[in-house]
């Protein structure tokens, strides 16, 4: 891969990273109740789901995808499912007063296991279509197909999960900085309707999400 095509992707990284969907949303979500450190465990199920999707638009099986009706519409309905049962817990979810400013979990708000966080972190990425419509659309662009193709989906995949780890981790501090203006139980009802209300709209707008020509 030429340094110049390289350093384009770069730059397309950070865009697609920095652009709010989905993930971002759950890092915020999760850096504000949990902290960051804990948070890092979700990110690090983010970047797994989405090293699949770029693996799987890489090897033109993102392509079969969005040639075959029937496999995108499961595709599709399981990340909307996924996305707005997620926001509904979320909604629900019991609060309690933040004891710490420092990042800290709360001591009165239930904290999902390590493996609960990365499963969330995983499937809110495998399941979206947007990511498997944006990749396949993206992915060939920076392709050279008279080059083996293993070595390039490798750099590719490495440059855009360095990315995201960095831009997610953000998303997660700055929410967790948050945590200070959000110690009361009323604050912290307001948060969980904001953030699972954003992910029930993002569920339900993946349903709108169409294969390519």
């Amino acid at each position: 891969m030429e340094l110049q095509v390289w350093m384009a992707y770069f730059v397309a990284s950070w865009a697609i990273a920095l652009s709010p969907g989905s993930g971002a949303v759950l890092s915020m979500t999760h850096g504000l109740a949990y902290g960051v450190k804990k948070t890092s465990t979700t990110i690090a199920g983010l970047q797994l789901g989405l090293a699949v999707i770029l693996l799987v638009a890489g090897v033109g099986v993102g392509a079969l995808l969005l040639a075959s009706a029937t496999a995108f519409t499961v595709v599709k309905f399981a990340g909307a499912g996924y996305l707005i049962w997620l926001g509904f817990n979320q909604w629900r979810a019991r609060v309690g007063v933040v004891p710490e400013a420092d990042g800290a979990a709360p001591a009165q708000v239930a904290v999902p296991s390590a493996r609960e966080r990365f499963v969330m972190g995983f499937f809110t990425n495998v399941t979206n279509p947007k990511g498997i419509v944006f990749m396949v659309a993206v992915l060939p662009q920076f392709i050279d197909p008279t080059r083996g193709l293993g070595l390039q989906l490798l750099i590719l995949l490495a440059t855009t999960v360095v990315v995201d780890l960095i831009v997610m981790h953000g998303y997660a501090f700055l929410a967790s900085r948050a945590q200070r203006w959000l110690a009361t139980a009323r604050a912290r009802r307001a948060q969980n309707r904001v953030f699972g209300g954003v992910l029930m709209a993002m569920g339900a707008s993946l349903l709108l999400v169409k294969r390519a020509a």
